[in-house]
C-alpha cells in the first residue's frame, strides 16, 4: 500500500516535516510505502480557473502539481501537512490543493485523507477543517486520531517537546493504515459504491 505524503512547510526539516516523519516512523514499522514530497518551497501559483484542464487531463501550468498528479492517483492514503499562517494553511499549500484535486479527474473515492497542521499557538482547528474539506468533497474518507491532528512549535524542533502531538501523529498514521487495510478488503470483496450521475444545481440560471 501507498501513501503520498505532501508537506506546504517552507521548510524541509522544520516542524511540518518533523510530524509528517513520525508518522512515516510508522508507515515504515508496518512496511507501507510512503513519499514526502515538499511544495512548500516551491513556486506553485493559484488557480485561474481557465478550465483547460477539462480539455488537458492536467493542470495548464508544468509545476509540481502536475508531476504529483500520478503520485497521488496511485496512492491509497494521502496526508497533507501544513503550517498555520494567519489561522489558515499556508497559500502555497491551498494553491497546490486547489489545482491538484481540481485538475486531476481519477477517481478519489475511498482514497484515505488525513490533514496534519502545525501552529506556534493558535489557529489549528481552522486550518485542519481547511483541509478536511479537500478530503470530504473526493468522498475520501478522513483518518483521524485521539485528538486533532495537530502539533506545536515555532522554531525548528520545538515540536519534539510536544509530546502528546508526536503521539497524535503515530496514531493517526495506525488508524490511517487500518483504515487503507479495511478500504481494500472491502472494494475486494464488496467494490465500491454504486455511482450516480452528477447532478449539477447552479443557484443562478
Amino acid at each position: 500500500m501507498k501513501v503520498l505524503i505532501i508537506n506546504g512547510s517552507p521548510h524541509s526539516k522544520g516542524n511540518t516535516a518533523t510530524a509528517l516523519n513520525e508518522m512515516v516512523k510508522i508507515f515504515d514499522s508496518e512496511e507501507i510505502e510512503s513519499r514526502i514530497i515538499h511544495v512548500g518551497n516551491k513556486l506553485v501559483r493559484g488557480c485561474i480557473a481557465c478550465g483547460k484542464c477539462h480539455e488537458l487531463g492536467s493542470c495548464v501550468f508544468k509545476d509540481i502539481v502536475n508531476e504529483t498528479a500520478p503520485l497521488f492517483e496511485e496512492a491509497d492514503g494521502l496526508v497533507v501537512g501544513t503550517p498555520v499562517y494567519y489561522a489558515s494553511a499556508n497559500a502555497t499549500t491551498i494553491a497546490f490543493l486547489d489545482r491538484l484535486f481540481f485538475s486531476t479527474h481519477f477517481d478519489k473515492t475511498m482514497k484515505v485523507g488525513a490533514g496534519v497542521v502545525i501552529a506556534r499557538r493558535a489557529g489549528t482547528t481552522a486550518t485542519f477543517d481547511e483541509l478536511n474539506k479537500y478530503f470530504s468533497i473526493s468522498q475520501m474518507p478522513i483518518a483521524t486520531s485521539q485528538y486533532w491532528n495537530n502539533g506545536f512549535g515555532l522554531s525548528e524542533g520545538e515540536v519534539i517537546q510536544d509530546g502528546e502531538g508526536l503521539q497524535t501523529m503515530r496514531i493517526l498514521a495506525r488508524n490511517m493504515i487500518f483504515l487503507m487495510k479495511s478500504i481494500a478488503l472491502g472494494k475486494e470483496k464488496f467494490g465500491l459504491p454504486k455511482k450516480e450521475e452528477w447532478i449539477v444545481t447552479n443557484f443562478i440560471r
